[in-house]
């Protein structure tokens, strides 16, 4: 029996819509006709099922993402522990670096007065004028030739080259570079008015505006100030450009003026500070104001003659010292040629420092006197002694002569020191030992005990303590040259300090520059008050006062008559030397000098002048420096308030009788 056919499995498919009747001729539909009989056909082959993937077991995958995620998480974690355990200290100070903005408060710098408080030296409000390169590049600019057109409009209010400020303003690879120092506000508001017309010229023109002077700016910052000028640029000196002293008291005493620069601490964001955030710091302390003991007219006086007569003389330089013989307080301490520590570059370096204190040259005549305290403080003569000077003299390997061609002189002791003559001095300084090499000992002690050899006790920075040989180094011809003056060398101060001496009753003070400081809190400290130490008695100080005062004498017996002030009793001394000069180092030329006080009666003032090398004109000292003490000490004496002597002078005998 042939096999059952199984039956068909009917595979549901989507509805078909039903087919419409077609309508019958009487509108009814018509029914539907027989269907016909279905062919038999092959069978079908069965329906195959769709194929599906099978995926793999997801956990070795997660673990691998778990294990990245693992090491990504402990490199953190050691980065972490490193920077907040390891290294915290290193990063916290590059965070402060970058967190907190530090800037220095420079202190203000002490005035320096002179003794009645008038100001020589001070200081005010100035500004550095800087500029950010990058700001001038063409890109920033968009100007091709920005910074040659900003150095342009610059230059003739800075004072500056314009190729010197163009060259800085295209400083390669910088954010700062500095144009300008200590510029006066005036400068300063200038170049802001300046810059707000461009500024305003580039807005008007719309995004294709330029401000050329967008990139200057400025640091506050202070400029020493020197209202007098010249006046006393020898004593005070100057500051560099870091505002320290480098010369004269301004170096001497810079600690005391410069004070205590001070610091401020804050917090910023975008290089502004945070106002919520607080500084902190600590203040500037200002320089103490230094007074010194110089009276700024008696300065003025003596710069003044000094000044007039070295460029009359046509001189290399020339030096005016005034001192109180009491106290040792310097008056006054003047230089010609002098410079203007305002515009240190018009100065001339030769002019720069003080002379008075840093020139070592030999006195000539006017250290006779110290000769002649010998004598009379040894008790080996008097000013009535007798004298014989002839012509020539013979000493050592040398023929000495007197400034002035003369017959044989018969003086006394006061008539050599009248004519200063350099015989009669010798022969006079020859009675203080029994042999030349004792009396050379003898005058050694007393030049020292006047403080030649010695610094002066002023502490001035470059100070020369001048030249005076042991006496067993004396040459044959020192030995005789040294009491008149020749082979031994003094600043300007000492040979002032020597007549000081004379005048205070033979008792020597330390001469004294600074009267004392006052602090920032307006106390005054006075200076420490300084040595003292007897050289010789008070006779023979009052002998020689009288004796100095024939040098002066208007009866014309002296050298020193052009000095002589009418009403004033007046002692003193003229000298003139021949000159070492420094570039040679030979003798070349004079130095022409007078020193003396008065009243001679009751000494007040001390005035000592000096001229280096008058090669026109006259090159002796009472001729050239005579006048310039009769003048700077006339006005001394007005200015002090310093009465007219009301005695007359004793008059000592000159020449003695011949034989």
């Amino acid at each position: 029996m042939p096999p059952k056919e199984p039956p068909r499995r009917r595979v549901p498919g989507p509805a078909r819509p039903a087919r419409p009747r077609p309508a019958s001729a009487g509108g009814r539909p018509s029914r539907p006709s027989p269907r016909p009989a279905a062919k038999r056909t092959a069978p079908r082959p069965p329906a195959r099922r769709p194929r599906t993937i099978r995926l793999g077991s997801p956990r070795p995958r997660l673990r691998l993402v778990s294990l990245g995620l693992t090491l990504v998480m402990l490199v953190f974690v050691v980065r972490l522990l490193q920077v907040q355990a390891v290294d915290a200290d290193a990063y916290a100070a590059k965070a402060d670096k970058y967190r907190f903005q530090e800037y220095t408060l420079s202190a203000e710098r002490g005035e320096i007065t002179d003794r009645n408080g008038i100001a020589l030296a001070a200081s005010v409000d100035a500004y550095d004028i800087t500029a950010d390169p990058k700001l001038f590049t063409r890109e920033e600019s968009k100007v091709p030739d920005a910074p040659e057109q900003a150095a342009a409009l610059l230059a003739p209010l800075l004072g500056k080259e314009p190729a010197e400020l163009a060259k800085k303003l295209r400083t390669p690879k910088s954010r700062y570079t500095l144009l300008a120092r200590k510029q006066t506000p005036q400068v300063w508001n200038q170049i802001k008015d300046l810059r707000k017309v461009y500024g305003q010229k580039a807005q008007a023109a719309g995004g294709n505006g330029v401000n050329l002077l967008g990139g200057i700016l400025s640091e506050p910052s202070t400029k020493r100030v020197y209202p007098n000028g010249e006046l006393a640029a020898g004593i005070l000196g100057y500051v560099n450009a870091e505002g320290r002293g480098a010369g004269g008291v301004e170096s001497m005493l810079d600690p005391e003026l410069a004070g205590k620069d001070g610091k401020i601490r804050f917090t910023q964001s975008g290089g502004r500070q945070v106002p919520t955030a607080g500084s902190q710091g600590t203040p500037a302390v200002p320089g103490s104001d230094i007074e010194l003991t110089i009276d700024r007219d008696i300065q003025w006086a003596a710069q003044q003659a000094i000044t007039e007569q070295v460029a009359k003389s046509r001189a290399d330089r020339g030096y005016v010292i005034v001192q109180d013989t009491r106290t040792g307080e310097v008056l006054a301490m003047a230089n010609a040629p002098g410079f203007d520590p305002n515009d240190l570059s018009a100065a001339n370096a030769a002019s720069m420092g003080n002379a008075s204190l840093q020139d070592a040259y030999e006195p000539g005549s006017t250290s006779k006197v110290m000769s002649m305290a010998a004598v009379l403080e040894e008790g080996k003569a008097t000013p009535d002694t007798h004298v014989t000077v002839p012509n020539r003299l013979h000493r050592g390997d040398r023929l000495f002569k007197d400034d002035i061609d003369h017959k044989t002189w018969y003086l006394t002791l006061n008539g050599v020191l009248a004519k200063s003559s350099n015989i009669g001095t010798i022969l006079a300084t020859g009675r203080l030992g029994a042999t030349q090499a004792e009396s050379n000992r003898v005058l050694h002690t007393y030049l020292r005990k006047f403080g030649i050899g010695s610094p002066t006790g002023l502490g001035y920075p470059g100070e020369t303590a001048g030249i005076l040989a042991k006496p067993q180094d004396w040459s044959t011809s020192q030995q005789y040259t040294i009491p008149f003056g020749q082979g031994l060398s003094v600043n300007a101060m000492q040979a002032a300090s020597v007549y000081s001496t004379i005048a205070n009753g033979g008792v020597r003070v330390e001469p004294t520059l600074v009267r004392g400081t006052k602090g920032p809190d307006g106390r005054f400290a006075p200076a420490p008050a300084p040595e003292e130490s007897r050289v010789i008695s008070e006779k023979t100080a009052k002998t020689l006062a009288q004796m100095l005062e024939s040098v002066v004498d208007d009866r014309g017996e002296g050298t020193g008559t052009r000095a002589a002030i009418p009403g004033y009793r007046v002692a003193g001394k003229t000298g003139t030397a021949n000159r070492v000069d420094p570039e040679l180092g030979r003798y070349k030329g004079y130095t022409a000098s007078f020193a003396g006080f008065a009243p001679a009666d009751e000494p007040r003032i001390t005035v000592y002048c000096a001229i280096q090398n008058p090669t026109k004109g006259s090159y002796f000292g009472g001729q050239i420096c005579g006048p310039i003490y009769k003048k700077v000490m006339e006005f001394a004496l007005k200015t002090l308030h310093i009465a007219p002597t009301g005695s007359d002078p004793a008059r000592l005998p000159v020449f003695a009788p011949t034989p």
